[in-house]
């Protein structure tokens, strides 16, 4: 396997392992709570309000995880499809992961909602780059 599909294919790890870390900083947050009956069950059900701010922020970025990132896994996706990915897939997907880590890293410690928003609006520019080259690629190989 040609090193660039695998950085690409670590990219994509990268990406899981941060959904995955966020998941289980929710539980650490979250399951005490309720077990010990601070959090009571009929207070949840419906709404997170009930959980303290930490574990309402782990939440959101977790749910953040499975918006612009899914869009990411399917191009990558498409990309190991078409094959020899290039050094320009490798370096977009390493580029959006890092923005990824960064926008989730400020969303659960200051939130500071300008930085966010910068992290979340370069992802998405970053992500849109990504995509292009994708769409450019696959109307450059000849049909068949």
């Amino acid at each position: 396997m040609p090193l660039t599909e695998k950085l690409l294919l670590l990219a994509m790890a990268a990406q899981v392992v941060l959904a995955v870390v966020l998941l289980l900083l929710m539980g650490r947050e979250r399951v005490p709570r309720v077990m010990s009956g601070e959090i009571k069950m009929a207070d949840i059900a419906v709404d997170r309000s009930a959980y303290p701010l930490k574990a309402r922020l782990l939440s959101n970025s977790f749910d953040n995880q499975f918006q612009l990132p899914v869009l990411f896994l399917v191009g990558a996706l498409v990309a190991l499809h078409l094959g020899t990915i290039s050094w320009v897939e490798a370096a977009l997907a390493w580029a959006f992961v890092v923005l990824r880590y960064a926008h989730a890293v400020i969303h659960v410690t200051s939130n500071h909602l300008y930085r966010r928003f910068a992290a979340y609006t370069a992802g998405l520019a970053v992500l849109a780059l990504f995509w292009l080259w994708l769409v450019i690629r696959i109307l450059s190989v000849p049909s068949i």
